[in-house]
């Protein structure tokens, strides 16, 4: 196994760098760039103004060496600065980053429970009333989008009910961390409703395929209970699936929470990223990129070692 890692670690880096590169690539040939969104577009501006601006903020250099100064400045530790603001871009990420943590791990806990305990009782409880409720409740989770959940929760618990707030984070009445619990309910509900829906439909799947496996009936004619049978020898079974998906949505909801950040104006790095790519800013907007890239290289190491660890019978390449 150690042998797999290593080599999975090296093979991480060059993967990074393509993959970080065709990001910037596909930015730069986008329409536009940070001097024309600065610009005020009803006064006419001198060219030579434009250019000198260009070549203040070295978006006069060529492709390649441009990518160079960045990634290597990433290298060192460095991120640069915004294009728009010229703060240090690691100052922003820090303030951001906890507020998306927060969001993210609640919404991926609640998710990875309750998923997997519903498409468990669902396959348990396959073809009767129980599971059809279950399958068109997660249909209509996966099928309405994010936002309209959002502004649907936003008009029953805030504006009607008054029981949540609008929006925001930590806002300056506030005297402790623990203050803004109530700001953090509805959004982080509102996220993990598309990812409850898709583990339960997951872990159905995947607990039906584990029940009709031959192991379970050689389990069953043993006499052992039927509870014991369906947990600790499907579960276990059906659970590897399932950790794979709960472990590629960790990465996805750093850059995925976009949307539900934007309804309920959380301070995170989605809000960042919208932000960062209407301003053309594109050192910020490849810091998040390669955060989120990297992110997802390590999960999907991890989720082939804990894969291994759950199920005896997947052996890693190396061993």
């Amino acid at each position: 196994m150690l042998t797999y890692i290593i080599r999975r670690v090296l093979i991480i880096v060059p993967m990074a760098i393509g993959i970080s590169f065709l990001i910037y690539l596909a930015l730069d040939l986008s329409p536009g760039d940070a001097v024309t969104r600065m610009l005020n577009p009803v006064q006419t501006v001198d060219p030579e103004r434009i250019e000198e601006l260009r070549r203040a903020l070295g978006l006069d250099a060529p492709l390649l060496v441009r990518y160079w100064i960045w990634f290597s400045g990433v290298l060192q530790g460095n991120f640069g600065r915004t294009l728009t603001g010229g703060v240090p871009i690691s100052r922003i990420l820090m303030e951001r980053l906890p507020a998306t943590l927060e969001l993210s791990t609640i919404a991926l806990v609640l998710s990875s429970i309750f998923g997997a305990i519903l498409g468990t009782i669902s396959a348990l409880r396959r073809g009767t009333t129980t599971d059809n409720v279950l399958t068109v409740a997660g249909m209509i989770g996966v099928s309405i989008p994010e936002f309209f959940f959002g502004l649907v929760a936003i008009v029953i618990f805030a504006l009607n009910l008054q029981w949540l707030p609008v929006g925001g984070r930590l806002l300056p009445s506030y005297d402790s961390y623990w203050d803004h619990i109530p700001n953090l309910i509805m959004p982080s509900l509102v996220l993990s409703i598309m990812m409850t829906a898709g583990v339960m439909r997951y872990a159905r799947a995947a607990m039906l395929d584990a029940l009709s496996r031959e192991f379970i009936k050689t389990a069953r004619s043993k006499g052992l209970p039927e509870w014991r049978v369906n947990l600790l020898h499907g579960f276990r079974v059906a659970l590897t699936p399932v950790v794979v998906l709960i472990g590629f949505r960790l990465p996805i909801l750093i850059g995925g929470s976009v949307i539900v950040e934007q309804v309920f104006q959380w301070p995170g790095l989605g809000n960042l990223f919208v932000l960062s790519v209407r301003n053309k800013d594109l050192p910020t907007v490849m810091t998040i990129a390669l955060l989120s890239v990297v992110l997802v290289l390590v999960v999907s190491l991890v989720i082939d070692i804990l894969t291994a660890i759950i199920d005896p019978r997947v052996r890693l390449g190396g061993d």
